[in-house]
């Protein structure tokens, strides 16, 4: 992905009009940006694949500043498949992970995870 064609995916996630370019300098020299207080309004930078920054944009909280509230079966199904297919954990330990999180702990379960990704096969 180019540096505009990320400009131009935050700047939709942020409400703002595409086609102006972010200021990336912050992100890249510090590892955080804020660019605003809105949600998606914060890049933070991920580290680097073959030389080149991973970068990503988020909110400007904290993640045990807000409610949790449980996922979805589709986003816990899209979560756990992406996991299986990195290959690194067996069905039951993607379940067991994914239970645990925050957000899922205590509404999904590892059998109902597990139940949900047997639907996939």
């Amino acid at each position: 992905m180019t540096t505009d064609q990320f400009s131009d995916i935050a700047a939709q996630e942020m409400y703002r009009e595409p086609g102006a370019g972010l200021e990336l300098v912050d992100v890249l020299a510090q590892g955080r940006a804020v660019l605003g207080e809105g949600r998606y309004e914060t890049l933070v930078c991920a580290g680097q694949v073959d030389g080149l920054p991973v970068l990503t944009f988020t909110a400007p909280w904290g993640v045990m500043d807000v409610e949790w509230v449980p996922p979805s079966a589709a986003y816990v199904r899209f979560l756990a498949s992406g996991l299986m297919t990195a290959g690194a954990w067996d069905l039951e330990g993607v379940a067991s992970y994914v239970a645990a999180c925050p957000g899922a702990a205590g509404h999904w379960s590892e059998q109902a995870i597990c139940g949900l990704l047997s639907e996939d096969v």
